[in-house]
This record gives C-alpha cells, structure tokens and sequence, in this order.
C-alpha cells in the first residue's frame, strides 16, 4: 500500500502533466521551486517549495525556506553581529585617517573643533559605506551572508528561499542605517515580530535563518 501511495507524484511541466513518479523519480526531474507538484498527501497542485519531503533537496540546491522551526532570533543574529564587528575592525583601521586619534580624544572631552566633528562624520560614512559592501556582497554570495553569519550557521534568503539578488541586499543593508537610528528599535523589532524579522528584513523580504534545523 505504501508503494502505491509513493506512486502518485505528478508535475505540471511543458504545459501538460507527467507522471506517476516515486519520491525518487520525481527528484530526477529537475524540479524548480515553482514548479507544480500533486502529492499523495495532499488533494491541489502545490509549489515544489511548499512540499516539507524536497525541502533536504531544495536544500541541497542552495534554497532556504523560512519556516517555524528556522528562523534565527535576536541571539544568534548578535553573536554574528559581534563576530562582524571583530572581522571588520581590522582592516577599518586602515581607513582612519592621521588626525583621527587627536580629533576623537578631544571629541569625548567635550572641546572639538568643526575640523575634527568633519574628520569623525567623514571616517563613520566612509565606515557604514564599507560596511553595507561587505554585507551585500557577501549575502549576494554563495555564502548567503557575512562570515559572522557563517560561523553561527546562519543564512539570508528571500521569501521564496533563493539567495538574495544584490540590489535586494543592497537596500536589506543600507535600510538598517533607519532601523538604527530609531534608537535601535528597527533591530530590535524581530524580538516580537512572528517572523523574527527586523525593520530592514520586512522592507526587503528577506529572512535570516539558521541552517540544517
């Protein structure tokens, strides 16, 4: 009876119906994620992607789908958050610029001149800038994220599972300079939002997960 039920795999491809295949056979196919599929567990056509028996495929392909049982909290985002703040702060050394020191030493004495606060504005642009690269870059990788995220087996995808495409990533880094500058609240959002998504999560469509959970 079991192999009967495994015999009832259908697709909807070239605009016609294939078929029967076992779970075996259906993953030779060259499945997409939107592609339909008509399982012997359910009674309507389906998205690939919203079959929880291909999601170790989808997996396998590069593909993420935020679920429940996946999505990454507040603290493991900021043991990435501080792992990418040790990475960086090397090489953004490089970028201060002489007078840094001496501007910034008499910034938190309470007497800067306009030079230093244009020197210290200057270095924290030039700093986000690199910043917001770094990130985008690296989630617009195949590492799908920043090698903090890496190391705590985390993942960025959109919606639909996929890596993001640069330009999503692009606006997903440059958007937290707003979740930021709420006094913080765009990162903290993803505390109580039931997709533990943040401010800039939520404006580009895309989750942060944790892998192989």
């Amino acid at each position: 009876m079991n192999e009967l039920m495994e015999d009832k795999y259908y697709i909807f491809k070239n605009e016609r119906e294939e078929g029967p295949y076992t779970l075996d056979e259906l993953l030779q196919t060259g499945l997409d994620v939107n592609t339909m599929v008509l399982s012997p567990r359910a009674n309507d056509w389906q998205r690939a992607s919203d079959l929880p028996e291909l999601f170790n495929y989808f997996e396998a392909e590069g593909y993420y789908f935020p679920t429940e049982d996946n999505l990454a909290g507040f603290g493991w985002r900021l043991l990435a958050y501080i792992a990418d703040s040790i990475i960086i702060s090397y090489p953004a050394g490089f970028l201060r610029p002489e007078n840094f020191t001496d501007a910034y030493n008499r910034a938190v004495a309470g007497n800067p001149s306009m030079d230093d606060l244009s020197v210290l504005m200057q270095f924290n642009i030039i700093s986000f800038l690199v910043v917001v690269m770094y990130h985008t870059i690296c989630e617009f990788s195949p590492l799908q994220g920043s090698l903090g995220k890496k190391l705590f087996r985390l993942v960025v995808v959109d919606e639909d599972g996929r890596r993001l495409g640069f330009f999503r990533a692009l606006a997903r880094n440059a958007g937290k300079f707003i979740s930021g500058l709420a006094l913080m609240i765009g990162y903290l959002w993803c505390l109580w939002d039931d997709r533990k998504q943040t401010w800039h999560d939520k404006w580009s469509k895309s989750y942060v997960l944790i892998r192989n959970r």
